[in-house]
């Protein structure tokens, strides 16, 4: 079984589009279809129907659907479990939400090394749709992120929460702060509906960013007001350059641990979730 059939085959099952599936896997459309055949002929099953309405699954390419994501899934998993580099016995793959990585990946992965002295790390900070995707095929292990992306093959937790504070370079009161120098953040989709929720008359900012550090860099250059980690906060306020808005509300962002579905009950997986639950409790 050639894995390209397996990635063209679930490609299509999300796009419905032969035309669609060409473009986003960089190949041609008699590629696509010629791919679908071959995996039609190794199954000995039509997958998908084609008409001038769409493309739709057969009842047997619903049926293959679960296999074909497991196969990719132990693919991947195989390709980098023999990789593992030398004086190891294991590699895990990381993903950690952006935000939380310059704070937080140091002292969870001197954690996670004491716990797992025989293992390596490969360590990927991204952003949570891509950590879900790469859950999802194979290529990623273990992840820590903020917006979950629900899916019969992934398994949620939730490990604890961070808190979001107002800083300013000009005032220290929510009234003061001016919406045309405020910078609005959109970390996650729940960040963003508290944002609104609680200051509304900042929503319509001219400039919105999806990382701490990037609020920071903007308001230390350009001055205004937004909200970044209660860390990153101390620090700039300990500088004198920023000062904490002292009655803006605290958001709290929830945090998530992934991992594949296959892997909610290994010994291994839940170690990391402990470690990462416990020190975002701050024990």
């Amino acid at each position: 079984m050639q894995i390209e059939l397996l990635e063209t085959f679930l490609d299509l099952c999300e796009t419905r589009s032969f035309n669609r599936t060409a473009e986003r896997l960089g190949v041609t459309q008699s590629t696509v279809s010629a791919r679908v055949m071959s995996l039609e002929g190794a199954l000995g099953a039509r997958l998908f129907d084609r008409s001038r309405a769409g493309t739709d699954l057969t009842m047997e390419g619903t049926r293959f659907e679960a296999h074909a994501r497991s196969l990719r899934h132990e693919w991947n998993e195989a390709r980098r479990r023999i990789q593992v580099p030398d004086r190891a016995a294991h590699l895990i793959r990381l993903g950690i939400q952006n935000d939380l990585a310059a704070q937080h990946i140091g002292d969870w992965v001197a954690n996670f090394r004491r716990a797992l002295p025989d293992t390596a790390f490969y360590i990927e900070p991204d952003y949570s749709n891509q950590m879900c995707a790469d859950l999802l095929q194979g290529t990623q292990d273990f992840a820590v992120m903020y917006s979950p992306k629900p899916h019969p093959d992934l398994h949620f937790e939730t490990v604890g929460e961070v808190p979001y504070v107002m800083v300013s370079s000009d005032t220290e009161t929510l009234a003061e702060v001016q919406p045309e120098s405020f910078i609005f953040a959109h970390f996650s989709s729940v960040f963003e509906s508290m944002h609104r929720a609680v200051t509304p008359h900042l929503a319509g900012s001219q400039i919105s960013v999806g990382q701490s550090a990037t609020v920071a860099s903007l308001l230390q250059a350009m001055g205004g007001a937004g909200y970044v980690l209660d860390k990153t906060a101390e620090t700039l306020t300990a500088g004198g350059a920023l000062r904490r808005v002292t009655d803006a509300p605290v958001l709290s962002q929830p945090v998530y641990a992934a991992m594949h579905v296959r892997h909610r009950i290994s010994p291994v997986h839940r170690r990391l979730m402990r470690i990462v639950r416990r020190r975002l409790a701050g024990r």
